[in-house]
C-alpha cells in the first residue's frame, strides 16, 4: 500500500512538475555528469543516434518494442549503456537476441521504463525520509530507487544496484537516465 501512494504520489509530482516547467520555461539547474536536450526527437531516436546505446537499441528492435517507445509516453526510461551489457555473462546478449528469447527480452526491456516523465528532480523529490522511493515499471514489477552519499541507485528485483550514470536526457515522450548495469526483474 505504501509502495502505491508513493508511486501515486511521484506520478502526480511529475505531471504538476511537467505542466509547470512547460508553462514556465524556467532554466533548469541539473545535478548531472551529462544533460541532453534533444529536441524534437522521440526517446527510441535518441538512443538511436547515440553510440553509447547501440546494444540497447538492438534490443529494443528484437523485442519488437520501438513503436511502443515512440509513442506519446511518457516514459522514464533506465538506461543501461553498451558498458552495463558488456557486464553481463558471456553469451547471455547473444541469447536474448535471439527470436526465441523475445518474451523474456521484452520483460527485461519493459522493467527499465516507467509509464511517466521523471527527470533528476523529480526522483530526488520522491525519496522519503529513508532515502528510498518505489516505481512501478512498465512489465509491473517494482524498482527501488535510493540515495547513497551524493549518488542515486535503481535496485532490481535481484538486489542488485546500478547507480545512474547520467541524467536527464530528454526527448518529446520522456526523458533517459543512464545506468551502469542491466536491471533484472
Amino acid at each position: 500500500m505504501k509502495s502505491v501512494f508513493l508511486f501515486t504520489a511521484l506520478l502526480m509530482t511529475s505531471l504538476t512538475l511537467s505542466a509547470q516547467c512547460n508553462s514556465h520555461k524556467k532554466n533548469a539547474h541539473t545535478r548531472t555528469i551529462s544533460y541532453h536536450h534533444s529536441g524534437h526527437r522521440s526517446l527510441v531516436k535518441i538512443a538511436s543516434d547515440d553510440d553509447r546505446f547501440s546494444t540497447l537499441v538492438a534490443a529494443v528492435k528484437a523485442a519488437d518494442l520501438v513503436e511502443a517507445l515512440e509513442g506519446d509516453g511518457p516514459f522514464t526510461i533506465f538506461a543501461p549503456d553498451n558498458t552495463a551489457f558488456d557486464r553481463l555473462p558471456d553469451g547471455t546478449v547473444a541469447s536474448l537476441l535471439e527470436p526465441a528469447s523475445k518474451k523474456q527480452l521484452q520483460e527485461i526491456l519493459t522493467y527499465h521504463v516507467i509509464a511517466a516523465s521523471l527527470d533528476s528532480d523529480d526522483v530526488t523529490r520522491a525519496l522519503s525520509a529513508t532515502g528510498r522511493a518505489t516505481l512501478e515499471t512498465l512489465s509491473g514489477d517494482k524498482v527501488t530507487v535510493l540515495k547513497k552519499g551524493a549518488s542515486l541507485f535503481i535496485e532490481d528485483g535481484q538486489g542488485n544496484l546500478s547507480m545512474l550514470k547520467a541524467f536527464d536526457i530528454k526527448g518529446t515522450n520522456g526523458v533517459i537516465h543512464v545506468i551502469d548495469m542491466v536491471l533484472m526483474p
